[in-house]
């Protein structure tokens, strides 16, 4: 226990000093922030023109939807902006610099996560609760304590498990070199698919993005909850299953971590 309050003070140093550091160059900073908020409003601009044409996808409305597409971005948002430099692994391998880390009394992981913040992912964020604000209420959201309490814990469950699949992939380079191909495959994934209805894909996809590359719990099955559409009682494991995958990814990054051989062995 002492030694996860170490590492939880150490990582908040780190990102304080990364966030002052990035603020030192404060229109780069909220120019990240304001590009991933437009390109995250363009793709719901999408899905709004979509809906204009069919006034419902899958049964679900266009406020529904939007909630559906908040909840899953706030999910990616809270994932994104403390793990986004783990996808830098592979360019720290390549240049060799990846040993500095490993010889700091630190987690590696930790290093690198706490050295570089997510800025743009903030801009991912707050597009994600704006929707979850206006949306709930054009769906009709009435939110008890309860419900919200199943959303928090829905949002860190699809942040737990999207977060799950960028560590895995990413240690990953610590073997392969280049994961990139994969990680995007994987983000687009989540993304693309994530954003929608699953009914609108036809049963295989459906069963598919649920049980192999497990989408549907980040947002549609809490949202579908939420939305009083139906209470699948998978909707509620959304958490576990993401508690479970985050530390398979952790127990693959430590894997990898013994395998690694330095640039110059």
């Amino acid at each position: 226990m002492a030694e996860l309050r170490r590492t939880l003070r150490l990582y908040w140093v780190l990102q304080r000093a990364s966030v002052r550091g990035a603020m030192q160059y404060r229109a780069n900073a909220y120019i990240g922030m304001l590009c991933g908020a437009v390109w995250q409003g363009a793709g719901f601009a999408f899905i709004w023109v979509v809906m204009h044409t069919f006034p419902a996808l899958g049964g679900w409305t266009l406020g529904e939807v939007a909630f559906l597409y908040g909840l899953r971005l706030t999910a990616h948002g809270v994932a994104m902006i403390p793990l986004f430099n783990v996808g830098s692994l592979e360019q720290l391998v390549r240049e060799g610099t990846f040993d500095r880390y490993l010889l700091r009394p630190l987690d590696p992981l930790v290093q690198i996560m706490g050295s570089r913040l997510g800025l743009s992912q903030a801009g991912d964020l707050a597009v994600g609760v704006a929707l979850l604000a206006v949306a709930g209420g054009t769906a009709g959201v009435e939110w008890t304590p309860g419900l919200m309490l199943f959303a928090l814990t829905a949002i860190v469950g699809g942040a737990l498990i999207e977060g799950a699949f960028y560590l895995g992939l990413s240690s990953l380079s610590l073997r392969l070199l280049d994961t990139f191909a994969l990680r995007v495959f994987v983000d687009e994934m989540f993304s693309k698919f994530g954003s929608y209805p699953m009914k609108v894909f036809g049963g295989v996809t459906e069963w598919l993005l649920t049980f192999v590359l497990p989408v549907a719990f980040v947002a549609y099955l809490p949202a579908a909850v939420i939305l009083d559409k139906f209470a699948h009682p998978l909707a509620y494991a959304s958490p576990l299953v993401g508690l479970a995958l985050f530390w398979l990814a952790h127990r693959l990054w430590r894997g990898q971590l013994k395998h690694y051989q330095s640039v110059g062995s």
